[in-house]
């Protein structure tokens, strides 16, 4: 062997190669390893996700995750159609019905105006007992007429419906009346009935029943209220009126300076409750 040979750097040229694939060859992965360890990740991963395990908070969580969605999605779905309903009416439906949602707001202001009056009166008079004695006595006939035990004359209108295909039922009248007590109907009476808070309808052999009381086509409604509010109401879109129409009845509606509600509901006495005042 030379002496060059024997110098560290040709020493370190000879040995490289064979440390290198020695080094390579002891970090290359082994091909069946490879694959078992493959195998192994997914049946951890199956192992996993199957069979859930659900615990019970959980388990409230989306319940509740449920129910809000479908909450939602009703909610979506009924204004998407009163939209469209809105949306393909013409503009003289929209106006009428912006001018009866506008009257139903005065007149709601107009109630609030007159409590605060009652009361400043109240406040304002010397003579406060009497004063609320007369409050009393005005707030009782009012009552009364609510209550259908007193008489009412006044401003309204008269609606008759002649049900020629007896199609009218006993829900189709209530909407009507739920209707005009929203336009701000004072008193109401049907064919001779007197309309009150506790009033209800019912279907009876083709006809229809009011409190017990039978009454046959074709119905005639006396309204007593503003009749610039009440006519209207009847008349929107989608309302009363067309949805008679729709079962081919005949429905016409008319406005009074005067109209007399006469029908009287005797006043019922309570078996038990009595006046707790001395």
């Amino acid at each position: 062997m030379s002496h060059e040979d024997e110098r560290p750097e040709h020493r370190l040229r000879r040995e490289l190669p064979e440390e290198v694939a020695a080094s390579a060859s002891s970090e290359a992965p082994v091909p069946g390893e490879r694959i078992a360890s493959g195998v192994t990740g997914r049946q951890r991963l199956v192992e996993g996700l199957w069979p859930p395990r659900v615990s019970r908070a959980q388990l409230i969580v989306a319940v509740l995750l449920f129910g809000l969605g479908f909450g939602l999605a009703v909610q979506v779905a009924s204004n998407s159609n009163s939209d469209s309903a809105l949306r393909g009416a013409r503009q003289e439906d929209l106006v009428r019905i912006l001018d009866e949602l506008d009257d139903r707001t005065q007149r709601l202001e107009d109630e609030k105006q007159g409590l605060q009056k009652q009361r400043d009166e109240l406040e304002n008079s010397s003579d406060q007992a009497e004063e609320a004695r007369k409050q009393t006595a005005e707030k009782e006939k009012q009552l009364g007429i609510l209550a259908g035990t007193v008489a009412a004359q006044g401003p309204g209108i008269t609606m008759t419906i002649d049900d020629t295909k007896g199609t009218v039922e006993a829900d189709m009248l209530l909407d009507a009346i739920q209707e005009l007590r929203a336009a701000g109907a004072e008193a109401i009476q049907v064919n001779g009935v007197r309309v009150v808070a506790n009033t209800y309808l019912s279907d009876s052999d083709k006809s229809v029943s009011v409190d017990g009381n039978k009454i046959n086509a074709p119905y005639r409604f006396k309204v007593i209220g503003k009749p610039q509010d009440l006519e209207p109401a009847l008349n929107i879109p989608g309302g009363v009126v067309q949805t008679l129409e729709k079962e081919q009845a005949t429905v016409t509606v008319g406005r009074s300076a005067k109209i007399v509600v006469d029908a009287l509901r005797a006043a019922k006495q309570p078996d038990y409750a009595r006046s707790s005042s001395r």
